[in-house]
């Protein structure tokens, strides 16, 4: 079968997430946010993570890039560092009270912009596309994986 590269999921998918950040973007700028930190700001706010580690496990991304996030979030006053009580060489992630009180609008704002993105799509369609992005990045995993066993480099080794 011969497609159209510019025709492909992987490319209209790609331009779907470049869309998606972009309107993201502009819209959590007013809350002090960025995309990239509503999963670290959720799994903190869930318990699902609190260390640097942790969460770029959570977040998909490598440490390097992480810990710059994690600065900068710092730095802007979303989350505090404390000294890990079981191991003094590492640290808890906690979110700060303002960023605690302002997470819930940042969600809003993005659902909101989900919404009206799908406008126009039916509950079931809405759905649907869930569940097959959702298939379709266990499988991205699954084969990064496979490939990272088969030329060696492993599994993310920056722990």
């Amino acid at each position: 079968m011969d497609l159209d590269v510019l025709s492909t999921p992987g490319h209209l998918i790609s331009l779907a997430a470049r869309g998606f950040a972009r309107l993201s973007e502009a819209r959590l700028k007013p809350l002090g946010f960025g995309v990239g930190h509503l999963p670290v700001l959720v799994a903190l706010r869930d318990g699902k993570a609190s260390t640097q580690r942790d969460l770029a496990r959570f977040a998909k991304v490598e440490q390097p890039p992480m810990a710059q996030m994690l600065a900068r979030m710092e730095r802007d006053g979303l989350i505090r560092r404390v000294p890990d009580p079981a191991d003094g060489r590492s640290s808890r992630i906690t979110l700060t009270p303002a960023a605690e009180a302002r997470l819930p609008d940042a969600i809003a704002v993005l659902i909101r912009g989900n919404c009206d993105v799908l406008r126009g799509f039916t509950d079931a369609e809405a759905g649907l596309l869930a569940a097959l992005l959702t298939r379709l990045i266990a499988n991205l995993d699954r084969v990064a994986t496979v490939e990272a066993s088969a030329d060696g480099s492993g599994p993310n080794t920056d722990d």
